[in-house]
């Protein structure tokens, strides 16, 4: 029997190679159209492990490639990324985990490898004793809108629209 081609564990953000790969795949998404098209700022890339680092709140695992090991991250080639929050549930008075950003490098789309870091977020959603787990999915992203759909998430009986507002 082989060894599965993908791991997820967690990002250690105090390993120079996880620092560098929670980066390195989130600025990949950012480029990509559905990531908005441009890379990070150069002063977020730079500032975005320490800060991290700095919210106790953060839950983020990595998905490496052990098929395609390098030097400096002897783990595997990071191929893709979970980052969450704990919050907080007023209506349940429980935790929640909102999954903040899920992200596979397009080279390695369509390997499972999305689902594997969902299920890896579920887990520890069920751990932290989590009623729920909450995201935020673009419009026209049907490609992860399916996913979400295949694994169990959906809009539930009311429709909700994200807003924000830029500071």
């Amino acid at each position: 029997m082989t060894a599965p081609a993908y791991t997820i564990a967690p990002a250690d953000l105090d390993r120079p190679a996880d620092r560098i790969a929670v980066v390195a795949v989130l600025d990949a998404y950012a480029r990509d159209p559905m990531g908005g098209g441009a890379p990070l700022a150069p002063a977020v890339a730079a500032a975005l492990p320490d800060r991290l680092a700095a919210v106790p709140q953060a839950r983020i695992w990595l998905a490496r490639d052990a098929a395609c090991a390098l030097a400096r991250d002897p783990g595997g080639t990071p191929v893709g990324v979970a980052v969450c929050f704990i919050g907080f549930s007023t209506f349940a008075a429980r935790p929640l985990l909102n999954l903040h950003d899920l992200a596979v490098l397009a080279s390695h789309r369509g390997r499972g490898i999305g689902r594997q870091l969902l299920a890896t977020v579920e887990q520890a959603a069920r751990e932290l004793g989590c009623c729920k787990i909450t995201l935020e999915v673009r419009d026209d992203n049907a490609t992860a809108q399916a996913l979400y759909r295949r694994v169990g998430y959906g809009d539930g009986a009311a429709s909700h629209r994200f807003w924000s507002k830029q500071l």
